[in-house]
């Protein structure tokens, strides 16, 4: 006899009111319940400490944990859709295209193309039919002002894509501090759910922007990489549960202690490091080329592709 699947509503302490709080803040399940803080439940839905910890506990008690055997997990993985970049070099290096399901970082110096990535990836995550018509939507976290329709125009015109209908499928939002961009990537679980969005892709460029700029000095570190950790966690929440890909672009900072190789190395620590599935280091090349270096993959091997940004977007080099 099949075990009869609780809801939130079901735990002890959950009235309708708290529920709704609850949902409001993300908290859908029990699985998002028991992996959840007694401090956050206290913060989102006004309830005592106490009562917190035995939502949590009953949650915990209750759940099936999930675990799934590797030949479910390779079945899920057939799911997994991939969105190339333009280029087949950089596509082959990294095995098809950007993959869903969880977080690909490219960072890079300013000029190095990452943006400029992301305007192509935006295109091509909408996987225009062959009537031209977009059949999924993305979704644009934008925190130094670096989106550009004119652009999307641009590639659209030198691709024979209409730009209205490829415009409007890109949904593009202003992030002007670190809270209103958590607050953004947490929302878009409700462009999903009750907007019916068929999002398929979601860019933050850039991701470390307003941290940066926000947390100032050694004291404030700790903070800092607390927020960004919470930040990243709800990107991988979604791209996980919602098998779309999430593209962020990152910032690098000098190392003075490195005397051979390149002295650049992405900003955010370990944080940013251990919760992006897919890293990928962007530089100039020779003329108007870029490379593109995979830097550290679940699966795949360390390679270079080159590639360039041109009028039609971005393409392999010559």
């Amino acid at each position: 006899m099949n075990k009869k699947e609780l809801s939130i509503e079901d735990l002890p302490g959950v009235g309708a009111a708290t529920a709704e709080k609850l949902k409001d803040a993300g908290y859908t399940n029990l699985m998002s319940m028991a992996v959840a803080s007694p401090g956050e439940l206290v913060e989102c839905a006004g309830i005592g400490e106490a009562v917190a910890r035995k939502m949590i506990n009953a949650a915990r008690n209750n759940l099936d944990m999930g675990f799934t055997s590797g030949a479910d997990l390779l079945e899920k993985r057939n799911t997994i859709i991939r969105i190339p970049t333009g280029s087949k070099s950089f596509d082959a290096m990294i095995n098809g295209g950007m993959e869903s399901g969880g977080i690909t970082e490219c960072y890079g110096q300013f000029g190095s193309g990452k943006s400029a990535l992301a305007h192509q990836l935006a295109i091509n995550g909408l996987f225009v039919n062959e009537e031209g018509e977009p059949t999924s939507v993305v979704i644009w976290i934008d925190s130094e002002n670096t989106f550009r329709p004119e652009r999307i125009k641009e590639i659209c015109e030198n691709n024979n894509l209409d730009p209205i209908k490829i415009l409007s499928n890109i949904k593009v939002v202003r992030a002007f501090n670190s809270d209103h961009q958590m607050m953004c990537a947490e929302k878009i679980e409700d462009l999903i759910e009750k907007e019916q969005l068929n999002v398929k892709l979601v860019v933050v460029d850039s991701l470390m922007t307003h941290f940066r700029s926000e947390f100032i000095g050694r004291g404030t570190l700790s903070d800092r990489q607390q927020k960004i950790n919470k930040h990243m966690h709800a990107l991988m929440k979604i791209a996980d549960q919602y098998n779309l890909c999430v593209y962020v672009t990152n910032q690098v900072m000098a190392k003075p202690d490195t005397f051979f190789g390149d002295p650049t190395a992405a900003i955010g620590g370990n944080i940013v490091g251990h919760n992006s599935q897919t890293r990928i280091y962007l530089r100039r090349g020779k003329g108007d080329t870029r490379v593109a270096k995979l830097v550290d993959s679940p699966y795949l091997a360390d390679g270079e592709a080159i590639f360039r940004i041109s009028e039609k977007g971005i393409i392999d080099a010559k």
